[in-house]
């Protein structure tokens, strides 16, 4: 017990601060200007959208934190829930993370990376499912051999991934630019409705500032959560927000918009811009690394959330779940989402596996932004170790946002949400079955 606690206080506000970044900084930030620009059809409600997607996550980082303070338990959204609303809540949760949210992230990674491979080696499109076929295979083999090796792999990725990013804007900085563009908050004469363009970008941006939810499971492990935990969220997601909007300020600068609009190289290609050939083709692996990376860190921790189902009996062939390598490995439970994953790379676009996970995985947010009001009337006693400043705002703020996101969503791309609904709900008579 004395050694938990020694864990649990070993957090100041630096590791805080770089465990807040290092977590939602990913692939998104390469690769969503393509399908933003798209729907937002203007440079000005481009970098518009990416500013309120960063102030909506700081408030959903600072408002899930109290819940991770108050039940410092394993098992992160799904606990949040099942501890608020009861087990068959929880379930649900734990089945759309499972075999909806993670597989998307699995095989999204996957596309964007064979994306950028085609596009450095000069390969037909007919390789873009054969390379990310390999790609999820080489990372889920490298993860069976044990933690070490995946834990290896994410570290240095991790500081890989800044490299690009940092590359970019300094030269974007100093680039002059031909292109013009206009900053106005308006959709121009795109024929595109203002608030539709504002809930499709939100919900293209929520992929690039994914991560987020876990920033508040170091909470119990700070040594001064009311007073670091805060900071680092605000100003984390701050910082990340300011690189977001610098990075994507680079690219509508260097390219126009219509060069932008629906290209998933948009990255590359204003890097060969910023920096000639033979500078872009680096940037382009250090895009590489850092999705390779982000692979690494879905197949990871997926694996391990069907295999915790499994323990607590609420899933069929329970013991397959439990099936683990002599590392400790379970492989079985990492082999289904890779299998899903690789179905979803077949089906699905991109943007359309990214824009469902996020629908699907933001309804499960909004019941953890709620729980906050509930838990704050139900059991005031809690001990909050941190509590959400500036309550109850915050949590209406990320709350109301999340609703009007997914809304807009059943709207706007109904045929998307619907097929996300459909398979969440096929957990329902999973669960009505175990139970019996």
């Amino acid at each position: 017990m004395e050694k938990h606690q020694t864990i649990q206080k070993s957090i100041g506000f630096f590791p805080a601060l770089a465990l807040v970044m290092g977590t939602v900084i990913g692939s998104g930030v390469f690769f969503k200007v393509s399908n933003i620009t798209e729907v937002t059809g203007t440079p000005g409600m481009t970098l518009l959208v990416w500013l309120l997607g960063g102030l909506i996550t700081i408030c959903a980082g600072l408002t899930v934190a109290e819940l991770a303070a108050a039940i410092p338990r394993n098992g992160g959204l799904t606990t949040y829930i099942e501890y608020t609303y009861g087990k068959f809540s929880g379930f649900l949760s734990g089945w759309a993370q499972s075999f909806i949210y993670f597989p998307a992230m699995i095989a999204a990674q996957a596309i964007v990376f064979s994306e950028q491979v085609l596009n450095l080696l000069h390969l037909k499109d007919g390789w873009l499912v054969p390379v990310a076929f390999i790609a999820v295979a080489s990372i889920y083999l490298i993860n069976i051999v044990g933690s070490k090796a995946g834990g290896l792999l994410q570290s240095v990725t991790l500081v890989v991934k800044l490299i690009p990013l940092i590359v970019i804007i300094i030269f974007g900085l100093m680039n002059t630019g031909n292109v013009e563009v206009s900053l106005a908050p308006n959709t121009g004469d795109t024929g595109i409705n203002f608030f539709t363009a504002i809930g499709a970008g939100l919900l293209a941006t929520m992929f690039a500032y994914d991560g987020w939810i876990h920033v508040g499971n170091i909470a119990g492990e700070m040594k001064n959560p009311r007073r670091d935990l805060p900071l680092a969220i605000v100003l984390g997601l701050g910082l990340v927000t300011m690189i977001y909007l610098l990075i994507n300020a680079t690219f509508l600068y260097t390219l126009p918009v219509d060069e932008l609009k629906g290209n998933l190289s948009a990255a590359t290609d204003a890097s060969q811009i910023l920096l000639g050939t033979m500078g872009g083709k680096f940037v382009t692996i250090g895009i590489l690394i850092s999705v390779y990376g982000a692979l690494n860190g879905y197949t990871m921790t997926g694996m391990r959330l069907p295999y915790a189902m499994a323990e607590k009996n609420v899933l069929p062939f329970k013991t397959s779940f439990m099936k683990v390598t002599s590392a400790g490995i379970p492989w079985f439970s990492g082999l289904v989402q890779v299998v899903i994953g690789a179905v979803m790379i077949t089906l699905g676009a991109f943007d359309s596996i990214t824009n469902m996970l996020v629908f699907v995985i933001w309804a499960f947010y909004v019941m953890a932004f709620y729980a906050v009001f509930v838990l704050r009337k139900r059991e005031k006693a809690l001990e909050r170790p941190y509590k959400v400043p500036m309550y109850p705002v915050i949590p209406a703020i990320a709350m109301i946002a999340g609703v009007f996101v997914m809304v807009n969503t059943l709207f706007t791309q109904p045929v998307l949400a619907i097929i996300g609904i459909m398979i969440t709900l096929l957990g329902v008579p999973i669960y009505k079955y175990k139970v019996k």
